[in-house]
């Protein structure tokens, strides 16, 4: 059974269980969320409800107070908690399915809104390898990707592993170095 199948049917259970279910897809960039929470939503009965937390940014000056480059910034500084935690909380429907992905949902502050948690990890290179695809346009060049990646996004997460260890409270964690076969590192469900 295939990564997909399997967490609609951990959905499906707990939706019979519990009524609503709040599904947190957690990673770092370029790791493969966004495509796994799309690829989950479509493949699960409705009502279904997709959030990006990137919809959630706070305001550049806010993001970058610590400096564009920060660390520390990036994880600390990235996301309106409070709105975020709000959007999930006003679920509409008791059978209602909300699907999050975004970077540092498995921070403290957010842990206990997940019905579900899936972390996504791949290895740091192939994080760059696939921002260097992805961001060029978004950075301007190959050299201003690596240089953000290098000095802001890496770190950051780095951070947020050390600080908030993720892999180990998900639900299920997921190597997805190969995104055609996905590998299923722990299942605690």
């Amino acid at each position: 059974m295939d990564l997909v199948a399997r967490l609609v049917d951990v959905v499906d259970e707990r939706r019979r269980r519990d009524g609503r279910v709040l599904v947190g897809i957690d990673g770092p960039d370029a790791a493969g969320k966004t495509t796994l929470a799309g690829r989950l939503s479509a493949a699960l009965p409705g009502p279904v409800r997709r959030v990006s937390a990137d919809d959630f940014l706070h305001p550049s000056h806010k993001r970058y107070r610590r400096g564009e480059l920060s660390p520390e910034g990036y994880y600390r500084d990235l996301f309106d908690l409070p709105a975020l935690m709000l959007a999930c909380r006003s679920a509409d429907g008791r059978q209602e399915t909300l699907v999050v992905d975004g970077v540092f949902l498995l921070r403290p502050e957010l842990r206990s809104l997940w019905t579900l948690s899936v972390y996504v990890t791949v290895p740091e290179e192939t994080t760059l390898q696939r921002a260097l695809v992805r961001d060029v346009e978004f950075h301007g060049s190959p050299d201003e990707v690596e240089r953000r990646y290098r000095e802001r996004y890496l770190p950051g997460q780095a951070l947020y592993r050390q600080e908030a260890d993720p892999e180990g409270w998900a639900d299920v964690v997921v190597d997805n170095t190969d995104p055609a076969e996905p590998r299923v590192l722990r299942w605690d469900c």
